[in-house]
């Protein structure tokens, strides 16, 4: 009976599903290095890391269907990493995400 259980448990879905990300760069010569990142069923999350020698501006643009764009720039020099988050006020399908950098 108790393998029975442990068996139904582990085929049942899980209740929190990630939702996918659809990424678009144009690094103009930088070398950053993007990763993205599910909050919660509405806040997304965006990691740059600067791999480069040089400082860059970046600029991020967060799209979750029919909502405005979230907007979020970061400044970094070489070797840093900047976090970048946007809370959207619906549940969150699919966020479009488009990143361009440019080395100051």
């Amino acid at each position: 009976m108790k393998k029975i259980i442990i068996i139904a448990a582990l085929l049942c879905p899980v209740a929190a599903f990630a939702f996918p990300f659809e990424v678009e760069k144009q690094l103009n010569g930088a070398t950053i290095a993007v990763d993205t990142l599910d909050l919660g069923n509405n806040t997304a999350a965006v990691s740059l890391k600067n791999y480069g020698q040089q400082a860059a501006v970046c600029r991020v643009r967060l799209r979750n269907g029919p909502e405005s764009p979230r907007i979020r720039k970061a400044r970094l020099a070489a070797g840093e990493t900047a976090h970048l988050t946007a809370r959207f006020s619906s549940t969150v399908i699919k966020v479009r995400v488009q990143v361009e950098c440019k080395v100051s």
